[in-house]
């Protein structure tokens, strides 16, 4: 039995090493700061040598996900890496990045004509070193560009975070994780002006060989933070009838 055992637990391991899961050194390296999130992917471990894809059915949403995108960079790219960001008509607003603690002279934007060209620079951008991240914003995306892609983000071991704008072409692909971001209400602390931290409803849609879930998350000055439901809620309630 415990020769059995141990097989199944080799398996499991070898099969999490083939799809990217690869612990680096140190288990702090890994982590992104996203709380119980991370727990859902396997080993409790942000896979870094995979593609993410974001789902978005609405401008807000897809505002949302840059913003979203930002928290994750703020992490990714605090050992002074770069990052890539690949658009065929970009709206993100550089100077916003400011709030996610991200500078933007350290992103390098890239503006084409089509999405075939966004696809070919993401997959040259993957293949270089010294990168943190690499973001592109597209409609479509088959199973075949999605597999280079893959290979690409295997290779150097750079995220691959995918952008995409129009849900009803969603066709099936090699993606480790597909994310949907939402917006919430923020809440303002008592006593202060303003508004509040950005606020949102984090959806893992599907995680391979995790738990997909959803979650509410706040950025808190330069980290995220969880934001238990109970809470949300009556904040709702609050806001709702005073």
């Amino acid at each position: 039995m415990e020769a059995k055992l141990e097989i199944l637990n080799k398996l499991r391991q070898d099969l999490l090493l083939w799809q990217g899961f690869k612990p680096a050194e140190g288990e702090a390296a890994q982590c992104v700061g996203l709380g119980e999130i991370e727990a859902a992917f396997p080993a409790g471990v942000f896979p870094r040598k995979a593609i993410h894809e974001f789902i978005c059915a609405t401008p807000d949403q897809t505002a949302a996900t840059d913003g979203f995108i930002a928290g994750l960079l703020s992490v990714l790219m605090a050992d002074g890496t770069g990052c890539v960001w690949i658009s065929t008509a970009r709206r993100l607003f550089p100077a916003s990045l400011a709030a996610f603690n991200v500078e933007a002279d350290r992103i390098i934007f890239v503006d084409v004509r089509n999405e075939r060209e966004v696809l070919w620079v993401m997959e040259e951008a993957l293949r270089c070193e010294g990168l943190a991240a690499v973001v592109a914003e597209v409609d479509s995306l088959s199973l075949v560009e999605s597999r280079r892609l893959q290979l690409a983000a295997e290779e150097q071991g750079i995220p691959a975070m995918i952008i995409r704008k129009d849900p009803k072409r969603l066709v099936a692909g090699v993606s480790t994780a597909r994310w949907k971001i939402s917006p919430l209400p923020s809440s303002a602390e008592p006593g202060m002006p303003g508004v509040g931290f950005p606020r949102w409803r984090v959806e893992l849609l599907k995680v391979r060989s995790g738990n997909p879930g959803c979650w509410t998350l706040e950025w808190e000055a330069d980290r995220f933070l969880q934001v238990p439901e109970q809470k949300v809620f009556v904040q709702m309630v609050q806001r709702k009838f005073g």
